[in-house]
């Protein structure tokens, strides 16, 4: 099976991308990438979501781009299409887990719970995505799950921030954190994408 942590290699940030339009996209996708970043996440939530991932592969092409919010094989096929380089689901089941067993880019399923864990274990998954980290327990959840699940780690997302990613990355099995605070609405709206490029230094540690 592929490794989703290969694909990122030395980093440890998973920047997320929402975004309205395709242009949207591209610029803070071009933000990101001016800090150092090599992998970035589009999310599935916006009609714009799967130009914006060809978008940023065609003027981008040195950039990894994956898909997340992916629920189902309707979506995973059109992701694929778009050119997706990896798959991040926000949950788990088992008729998902079959769906992605064929998948041809490494898959990061969605947990929340030790069930979830289990499951996705089952099916040969060694890397998970802890959403929503905060509501699910956070870094104390992940770190009683150190001894339980000594073979998975995790990439925790949603509530996570500058404040509170070292917390997380501190833990053995934490191999990165993703969030969309490194590029706020507000952020993007009034097209301030040097503040996004300076968020995604600090959360590397480069500033």
């Amino acid at each position: 099976m592929n490794s989703f942590s290969n694909l990122m290699g030395k980093q440890t940030l998973l920047p997320i991308i929402q975004a309205n339009s395709v242009e949207q996209g591209v610029e803070i996708a071009k933000a990101m990438a001016d800090s150092g970043i090599n992998l970035v996440e589009v999310v599935l939530r916006t009609p714009a979501s799967l130009e914006v991932i060809k978008a940023i592969k065609h003027k981008l092409p040195h950039l990894k781009v994956g898909a997340g919010t992916v629920i189902d094989a309707d979506i995973l096929n059109e992701a694929l299409s778009a050119g997706s380089d990896f798959i991040i689901t926000p949950a788990t089941s088992t008729k998902l887990l079959m769906t992605l067993e064929n998948c041809p880019v490494p898959v990061v399923p969605g947990v929340s719970n030790t069930a979830d864990i289990l499951l996705s274990r089952e099916f040969g998954y060694t890397e998970l995505k802890l959403f929503p980290a905060s509501l699910s327990g956070g870094a104390a959840f992940l770190s009683a799950m150190g001894s339980v699940f000594s073979d998975i780690s995790f990439c925790p997302t949603g509530g996570i921030n500058h404040s509170n990613q070292a917390e997380y990355l501190a833990l053995k099995n934490v191999f990165a954190v993703g969030g969309t605070w490194i590029a706020k609405p507000e952020w993007v709206e009034l097209a301030q994408w040097a503040k996004i490029t300076s968020a995604c230094k600090a959360a590397q540690g480069l500033t």
